[in-house]
Parts: C-alpha cells; sequence; structure tokens
C-alpha cells in the first residue's frame, strides 16, 4: 500500500515549543471544519426568511446557497498549497479571520447583493481555512489506528457540521432572526482563533515556491460560469444562449485552467497528482456523491416548510435522526475498514444512501413524518457518514509529505465541487417538473424527481468505486497492502 499522507521530519518543520497534548491539536483543527462546513448547509431554513427580508429572487436563493460552496471549493486548492509553503497554522488563523469577518458582514447586510458578497468572501475564508484543519492534524496524529480513529472524528465533525446546519439554523431564524445564523460565527470563531493562536504548533512543507494566483481564478471563474449557465437553464431553457453562452466558456476556463497547470512551473494542483489510482479515483466519487448528497438538505428543508408547513424549527429537529446517522456511520467506518476494505465499504455506503435516495423520491404532499423525512433521512446520511471515511482515506493516500496540504485541498473541493455544481442542476431538475407553480403538490413532484436524479448519481458512484477504487484493505495497524 501507498502510504497514508504524513509529515516527514525532512520535509516538515514543527514548532516542539509547548507542544499541546493531541486531543487538543484534534479539537481546535475539527472546530475549524465543523465552523466551514456548519456553513454550508445552515442557511437553508433560513432562506425563505431571507428571501422575505432582502427581496430576493428563487435564483438568488440558490446563490446564497452557491456563491459560499463554489468560492470555498474554487480556491480550495489554492488554501491547501499556502498552507503547505506558508505554514498550516497561520493560514488556518488567516482564513479563520476572514470568514469571521465576512460571517458579521453577511449577518448586517440590507440588500440582497451584500449578503451574496459575504457568503462568497466566506467561502474564500473557509477555503483557506479547510485544508489546514486536515494537515494539522495527520501531523499530529501518527499513522495507524489513532489517525484512522483522527479522521474519522475529522469526517464526523465535518458530516456532522452539515446535519447540524438545520438544527441550528431552524433554532437561531425561530428565537431570533435569520441575521443570527451568520453572526453565530463571530463569538464562536473569535474562541477558536484566540485558542487556535496561542495552542496550535505551526508545521510547513516550504520550498520556496510561488503560489499559482491564476489557476485559482481560473478554475473559480470557471465553476462560478458553469453554475450560473445550468442555473439560467430552470428559467430559460437547455437550448437558449443565455444558458449556453455561459456554460461554454465555463467549459472553456476549465479547459484554460488545465492548460495553465500543464505548463506552469509551480502548479496549483500538479496533474501528474490525479495519476495516483488512489487519489483520482477516491476523488472522482467524493464529486459524485457531493453532487447528490449535498443537495438532501437543501430539499429535505425546502420541503418541511414550504410543503409541510414546518417552521424553520422544526425543519432543524425533522433532521436531528438523519444528523445523528451521518455521525454514527462515520463513526462506524473505522471500525470496518480492517474487515471490508475502503473500497467496499465505501461502496456499500453508498448504496445504502441511494437506497435513501429513492426512498425519499416516494414524497407526497401530505407525507407522514416517520415515512417522509426520519427513516429516508436515516438512510441517506447513515450511507454518506459510511463512505465518507474510506474514501478520504483513499483520496489521501500516496501523497508525498510537500503536497499534504495540497491533496487535503483536493478533498474537500470535489465534495464541495461536486456540490455546488450538483445543486444547480438538481434545483433544475425540480423547477423544470414544478413548471413555476408553488403548489405544495407542484412542488412535491419536483423535489422527488431532484432525489431520484440523486438516486441514479448514486448508483453510477457505486459502479464507478468498483470499477476504479483501489481494492485495499485497511490492517489493523494503519497498514495493508492491495488485495
Amino acid at each position: 500500500m501507498t502510504p497514508m499522507l504524513e509529515t516527514a521530519d525532512t520535509t516538515a518543520r514543527i514548532s516542539r515549543r509547548g507542544a499541546p497534548p493531541t486531543w487538543l491539536v484534534v479539537t481546535l483543527a475539527c472546530a475549524g471544519q465543523f465552523l466551514v462546513v456548519l456553513d454550508v448547509s445552515v442557511v437553508n431554513v433560513a432562506l425563505p426568511s431571507m428571501r422575505t427580508a432582502l427581496g430576493l429572487s428563487g435564483p438568488g436563493l440558490q446563490w446564497v446557497v452557491n456563491a459560499y460552496a463554489i468560492a470555498f471549493a474554487g480556491f480550495m486548492l489554492f488554501g491547501g498549497r499556502a498552507g503547505d509553503l506558508y505554514g498550516r497554522k497561520r493560514m488556518f488563523l488567516a482564513g479563520l479571520g476572514l470568514f469571521t469577518l465576512a460571517s458579521l458582514g453577511g449577518g448586517l447586510a440590507q440588500e440582497g447583493w451584500q449578503l451574496l458578497a459575504a457568503r462568497a468572501v466566506q467561502g474564500l475564508g473557509a477555503a483557506v481555512l479547510a485544508p489546514s484543519t486536515l494537515t494539522i492534524l495527520t501531523a499530529a496524529v501518527p499513522e495507524g489506528p489513532a489517525r484512522a480513529r483522527a479522521i474519522a472524528t475529522w469526517t464526523a465533525v465535518g458530516a456532522g457540521g452539515g446535519a447540524a446546519g438545520g438544527l441550528v439554523g431552524g433554532a437561531l431564524v425561530d428565537g431570533l432572526s435569520w441575521r443570527w445564523v451568520l453572526l453565530i460565527n463571530v463569538p464562536v470563531g473569535a474562541v477558536v482563533l484566540l485558542g487556535s493562536l496561542l495552542r496550535l504548533p505551526e508545521s510547513r512543507a516550504g520550498d520556496g515556491r510561488r503560489l499559482d494566483l491564476p489557476g485559482a481564478v481560473l478554475v473559480t471563474a470557471g465553476l462560478a460560469t458553469l453554475a450560473y449557465g445550468i442555473s439560467q437553464t430552470e428559467a430559460r431553457g437547455w437550448t437558449a444562449a443565455a444558458a449556453l453562452l455561459p456554460l461554454a466558456a465555463g467549459l472553456a476556463l476549465i479547459g484554460l485552467f488545465l492548460a495553465v497547470e500543464a505548463r506552469t512551473a509551480a502548479p496549483l494542483m500538479p496533474l501528474g497528482l490525479l495519476r495516483v489510482r488512489s487519489v483520482a479515483s477516491a476523488n472522482a466519487a467524493m464529486f459524485l456523491c457531493g453532487s447528490a448528497m449535498f443537495s438532501m438538505w437543501y430539499f429535505m428543508t425546502l420541503y418541511a416548510q414550504n410543503v409541510l408547513g414546518y417552521s424553520p424549527l422544526e425543519a432543524g429537529l425533522a433532521l436531528v435522526p438523519s444528523s445523528l446517522a451521518v455521525v454514527l456511520g462515520s463513526k462506524l467506518a473505522p471500525r470496518f475498514m480492517p474487515v471490508t476494505g475502503e473500497r467496499n465499504l465505501a461502496a456499500l455506503g453508498t448504496l445504502v444512501a441511494a437506497a435513501g435516495f429513492g426512498w425519499q423520491s416516494a414524497m407526497s404532499a401530505d407525507g407522514a413524518y416517520a415515512t417522509s423525512i426520519m427513516f429516508p433521512g436515516i438512510l441517506m446520511m447513515l450511507g454518506a457518514g459510511l463512505a465518507a471515511t474510506p474514501l478520504a482515506a483513499l483520496a489521501t493516500s500516496g501523497a508525498a509529505p510537500g503536497e499534504a496540504g495540497l491533496v487535503s485541498g483536493l478533498v474537500n473541493t470535489s465534495r464541495t465541487m461536486g456540490g455546488s455544481l450538483g445543486l444547480a442542476v438538481l434545483s433544475t431538475v425540480a423547477a423544470s417538473r414544478s413548471a413555476g407553480s408553488d403548489t405544495p403538490q407542484a412542488l412535491t413532484q419536483g423535489y422527488a424527481l431532484a432525489f431520484r436524479t440523486g438516486a441514479g448519481v448514486l448508483v453510477a458512484g457505486t459502479l464507478l468505486m468498483w470499477l476504479w477504487l483501489p481494492r485495499r484493505t485497511a490492517a489493523k495497524g494503519g497498514g495493508g497492502g492491495p488485495a
């Protein structure tokens, strides 16, 4: 087996002065990860209130989610490389500070464009912060069972952040206002920032290379333009120039990004890294799975509020069982990996999630909570939790120490990039079925079609895993080898 991601003594410089306990490093790293993932989903239950307060359109609501997700995904590779070169702690602090300030700006927004701008800056801060959370953790925990448990905790916290967004957002909207789904990040971010400044160790693998800013701008612009083009198909159709032109421009920008990466001396994403089978296949699987699973919270909260008439808090409470299921799946995964192997467990978890998506697609306008939200939600998120840890373990294997932050960024980028584009596609699918009607029956038909489409994507993802993921079994001692 290719060694797991690690920080080598010959390339990483870690401050040993007053080294903090491992549990504290893991806690601070996971706190940063929780915040950035929470903000992907926390706004979902606040969307109806935001629309009323700021006069946002339907597509504008989608961009409250996507402005964050696209900036997050587009600059994550940049953030990971910056951490490798200039210090993981330094980038963690810079990203968390920017994220916290942007949260304050979004919470105080008086116009729709101000909110969207703040969400994009939040995403940029998250992109700088998130890759460092995993590399700080892996530098602090030796390879073996302890690291597998630490990665599982990081995965569970990230999954739990996405899952808890509905509950946290609902409580804040009902108890205070929609503004507090953003303002709550300010005191929490300040506490984590102070603790990290005082106790996190520094590490880097700096080699004097420059950051590839053109690459970061091209990939972010390409993703944003693609997502915009997809969103335009909702109102204009797939053959309209308003949709085709941005779609073509987005593909051209992505192509230009790949051309720049192939020629630059210090690329943002060395294309040779994708020749490592475990890295390429696991990230492709994350992209497909993220494109379906990311949108689950979006459609579930809209279904609960717009169709079943739940309040924001009730919608958040309705998703608590699925929130617990994703954490449970993430914590169970390390126990199953030595027995089943990463590939088998990832495929099994994705199939479980696909079954939940299929069940959810049978929703009705007067559905009962247990059969229309709770049980299908548990299946979807239990499967997501089971699949995420083995995919992250495979995706981070085979990386050189100097590329630790880059590969960590790629893990988050694949999942979030897939999610942002998947949300744009599935929102268009749902809108095409509801045909502009906002009756409970029409909305239900649209949401159901989105879940059926998501189930199909997950089945395709399972097939990809069986054909492409390396057949590796994780040994109890943290080793293993190809089977």
